[in-house]
């Protein structure tokens, strides 16, 4: 599975390793990803989503309804 947030999107950069000596060595940042698992009461069931910490801050803000209301408008599968 690709670490990607289906949330927010976030998904894995480049960038260097930087030693004492300053040597630079190639490294990829990963996004800080959960597997979580939702009860979407709308629907009555589960939802699992692989969602970044951010995305968990998102949800509770805004609920569940609304960001998988904005998933599927994208054309996410939920």
């Amino acid at each position: 599975m690709a670490r990607v947030c289906q949330v927010t999107g976030k998904k894995p950069i480049v960038g260097n390793s930087v030693s004492h000596s300053n040597i630079k060595t190639k490294r990829r940042f990963l996004p800080n990803l959960q597997k979580k698992r939702f009860f979407f009461a709308e629907e009555d069931r589960w939802v699992t989503l692989k969602v970044s910490t951010d995305a968990l801050r998102t949800i509770n803000k805004n609920g569940l309804s609304t960001v998988i209301k904005q998933l599927r408008a994208e054309g996410t599968k939920i």
